[in-house]
């Protein structure tokens, strides 16, 4: 029967014989003892020959079916590579039908996933390889820049860089603009299965290139992914934040002086031989002193140069770090290094000739980077020609003409490294980079040029001229301080230019810079980190431009709100400050999906960030999001406990009388928003005291026992027990008593019969949570639970048969038979199960082992 359905003529029949294929391989497998090979030898062959059936719906159904079997492991390994590889070999090679080498490439990526990792290498990824670079049939190279990540991820790290990471290269330039949307979208997978140094020297310089694509959907897919492929370079050993592997986050101290780019035998990590460990101690922000005058470019020995200065090893970590380069003066590089009109300090502040000398390394010996580039131009004597000829006129008192010649020959020179730089701008971003600083001080040097006779020459870096009676206005001291930050950038890049470059100096740059460097200089160093490749960053911070969204995507503010905590933890803590504004910045923006985004993961923010940050910063953000609207404040109300418990005691406290907000919200008939303030009171009644509790939480939780919808008040009772056990169990007796007196007025007394069922259901819930101590509750609550039995309302009645027959009965101390209270308690179910409502007697007379679910669903619609 089975040979004759798989020959009929009508494709109806074969597609429904493909449907009857799983369900039969199940069985095969299950009694594969009584049917031994049949699934091999009979089904397995005809999901293959029906994968080159004519009929496309046919094909359709056939490559399900094969998927299935794969997924269920129900064909063998055997049969995978001697029969369904093969068949997909066929369907893409060169010359088969363009339809059959479409759906097969679909199959093999797809196939990639259930097969393991040698298979996949062997008889998979060249042809894979070779569909990425179809130029008949963009159709085939769109399937497989989809699924680009998940061949990566199936072959690993070796194969991906040896033979992928050029293909990908390949697809990210394609002239169809879906294929480079495609790669943008599986970039973070990519780059998953990618090495530091592949990550950052490779990928990083092309998704920059993605981002700037013509097209806009390009750009908007790129932008979308760029979170994510940030949050590929996050390394817990330097960051110090570790995700456990049930999900929540743990700090531990970050290692000291560790590269987490970069391997330990990667060029690159120079070293000063005898001296590292003084030259490393702090890689990041360590800067050398400048070399002294006389000092050759062509030294035999090679400068020593600290791990930081080791990443310039690479050209694209060379971009990477361009921005810090910027700013990272030492206080001899802020005293040496004099452009006109802006430093009169003592040019003889050098350091000794043998000050920065020290023995070469195999490290510093050769460098690819120092190996493959051109050398640039030695303009470092230029320069102290320069700096010399300024001083002598400068301590004499030089006049107006004379300042005007020294700003020309400033100008003359910065033309001159930028004439040096253009042959190298299109291969090195690092060169683009100095290239960008250098013609915006060009820029800024001609302005001053045109506005010198305004104003006077400044006394220093750090002081403007307030005793000159000339009319200086506010913008053209801005325009000086700005002048002097370009110097500072500029000056800085004509030391790097120097090959040589000093190992000692080391001191800790941040209290230097902060001492030394101008108000905008710090401003600019607040954006600056080496743990990703700056332009990142930058791209990643110009998310929230509001031109971004007109010529990006309108959502791109959502996105970057999505993905900001992951930024966070890649930066780590202490690079908090390269994200501050932007999420203040988002923290106000006029959509309030956005903000929403920022309050649903501003617990885990705070969790990256600390609790120092935190009060300092988060805590602002979160109390504009209690008086948001009521999208934005379910975000912080559904993980209100864990931010709270991050703070600090005192801080903590200050939130105890805006909880009660929570209660109003916009619309009344929101009660999920109530009920979810319920749940988060139960959590939070651990972090306040038992006073704290009574004066601000209890009010709280007798408001939502009395809420229109029973889901809230059912809820609200819950947190009622809860309360009550928080007193009796840190011995506040006389805070317990207090709220208990509080139940009975309010509840037992009640004049509705919703507020005395939900006393009779409290009081079961006291007994069986047993928060209270016995003795306490036969003298406090038994007295007005068992007066519930003479209550008009059946439901009451209901729940106080309940109560008694399988809660309170259940507990040996009121089972005891010298208990006074026994007594009246089997008087009170008597009555009870002589009640004329037949719930009511059917509640009093039920036992607890005959307890159902069909009696709890009756007493649920009794409610």
């Amino acid at each position: 029967m089975l040979s004759v359905r798989t020959s009929s003529t009508e494709p109806t029949v074969r597609t429904d014989l493909m449907e009857q294929i799983p369900p039969i391989a199940v069985f095969l497998q299950e009694n594969r003892s009584n049917f031994p090979g049949v699934l091999t030898d009979c089904l397995t062959p005809i999901v293959v020959r029906y994968l080159t059936d004519p009929n496309n719906q046919v094909r359709k159904s056939s490559q399900e079916v094969l998927l299935i079997l794969l997924e269920q492991d129900l064909i063998s390994q055997h049969d995978i590579e001697n029969k369904v590889c093969p068949i997909l070999l066929a369907l893409s090679a060169p010359d088969s039908d363009d339809e059959y080498k479409a759906e097969a490439v679909n199959i093999i990526c797809k196939l990639a996933s259930v097969l393991n990792k040698s298979t996949v290498e062997r008889l998979l990824l060249p042809r894979f390889c070779e569909l990425c670079g179809d130029g008949k049939l963009f159709q085939v190279r769109k399937v497989c820049a989809t699924n680009f990540g998940d061949i990566c991820h199936a072959v690993g790290q070796e194969a991906t860089e040896k033979f992928l990471i050029p293909k990908f290269l390949e697809l990210c330039s394609d002239n169809v603009w879906g294929m480079r949307k495609a790669c943008a979208e599986c970039f973070m997978a990519v780059s998953y299965s990618a090495s530091p140094e592949v990550r950052r020297a490779q990928l990083s310089p092309l998704f920059i290139r993605l981002i700037s694509d013509p097209c806009r959907w390009v750009r908007q897919a790129a932008f979308q992914s760029l979170g994510p492929f940030i949050s590929t370079f996050a390394n817990p050993p330097r960051a110090g934040l570790y995700i456990g592997e049930d999900g929540p986050l743990s700090i531990r101290p970050p290692a000291r002086g560790l590269d987490s780019d970069f391997t330990p035998g990667s060029p690159g990590t120079g070293s000063c031989g005898s001296t590292s460990s003084a030259c490393s101690a702090r890689p990041a922000l360590t800067e050398p002193d400048l070399p002294t005058e006389g000092t050759s470019a062509g030294t035999s020995n090679f400068p020593c140069r600290s791990s930081s200065r080791g990443m310039m090893g690479n050209s694209v970590e060379d971009s990477a770090l361009a921005g810090a380069e910027l700013t990272g003066l030492s206080p001899e590089a802020s005293a040496t290094l004099k452009l006109p009109e802006r430093n009169d300090l003592p040019v003889n502040s050098h350091p000794g000739p043998g000050s920065w000398t020290c023995p070469e390394s195999p490290e510093d010996v050769f460098n690819n980077f120092l190996y493959w580039r051109t050398p640039l131009p030695d303009i470092s004597k230029d320069l102290e020609e320069l700096l010399l000829s300024e001083a002598g006129p400068r301590e004499k008192g030089c006049s107006r003409p004379e300042a005007v010649q020294n700003s020309c020959v400033a100008r003359s020179e910065i033309q001159k490294v930028l004439d040096s730089l253009q042959e190298h701008v299109m291969d090195d971003p690092d060169v683009q980079a100095q290239v960008q600083v250098l013609s915006a001080a060009l820029r800024a040097a001609q302005l001053d040029s045109v506005n010198e006779p305004a104003h006077k020459p400044t006394e220093g870096l750090h002081e403007v001229s307030v005793s000159d009676p000339s009319p200086a206005s506010d913008n053209q001291m801005a325009l000086s301080a700005s002048s002097s930050q370009k110097e500072l950038s500029v000056a800085r890049i004509l030391q790097s230019t120097d090959p040589g470059e000093p190992c000692g100096g080391v001191r800790d740059p941040l209290e230097t810079e902060q001492r030394h460097l101008p108000a905008p200089l710090e401003e600019n160093k607040s954006k600056l980190q080496d743990v990703i490749p700056q332009p990142l960053l930058d791209q990643y911070v110009s998310m929230t431009d509001p031109a971004r969204a007109q010529t990006v995507d309108t959502d791109i503010a959502k996105h970057c709100a999505y993905s900001l905590p992951g930024v966070a933890l890649t930066l780590g803590r202490q690079n908090w400050h390269c994200l501050k504004d932007t999420y203040e910045t988002l923290a106000s923006d006029v959509q309030w999906k956005v903000r929403r985004t920022l309050a649903f993961s501003i617990h885990e923010l705070a969790a990256i960030l600390g609790d120092q940050l935190t009060a300092a910063d988060l805590v602002p953000i979160f109390n504009g999001f209690l008086k948001d609207l009521d999208e934005v404040r379910i975000g912080i109300l559904k993980h209100l406990y864990d931010f709270l418990k991050l703070l600090h005691e005192d801080k903590r406290r200050e939130y105890l009388y805006q909880l009660q907000e929570f209660v109003v919200t916009d619309n009344s008939r929101n009660w999920r928003f109530r009920y979810e303030l319920a749940e988060q009171l139960i959590l939070i009644l651990e972090l306040y005291n038992p006073h704290d509790v009574y004066d601000y939480l209890m009010h709280i939780a007798l408001k939502l026992c009395a809420d229109k919808v029973s889901e809230v008040r059912w809820i609200s009772f819950k947190l009622v027990v809860a309360i009550l056990q928080k007193f009796y169990s840190h011995s506040e007796s006389a805070l317990g008593l207090a709220f208990v007196h509080e139940l009975i007025v309010r509840f037992r007394h009640c004049a509705k019969w919703v507020g005395r069922q939900a006393f009779a259901f409290i009081c079961q819930a006291v007994v069986s949570e047993e928060c209270i101590p016995a003795d306490q509750f036969v003298e406090h609550l038994l007295p007005s639970l068992l007066s519930l039995v003479s209550d008009p309302v059946p439901n009451v009645r209901v729940l106080l048969a309940r109560a008694l027959r399988q809660t309170l009965l259940e507990k040996a101390y009121l089972r005891n038979a010298g208990n006074p209270h026994l007594e009246v308690i089997e008087e009170t179910i008597l009555a009870l199960q002589s009640d004329p409502d037949p719930d009511v007697s059917f509640f009093a007379t039920l036992q607890p082992k005959r307890r159902s679910t069909a009696d709890s669903r009756v007493l649920e619609e009794r409610n």
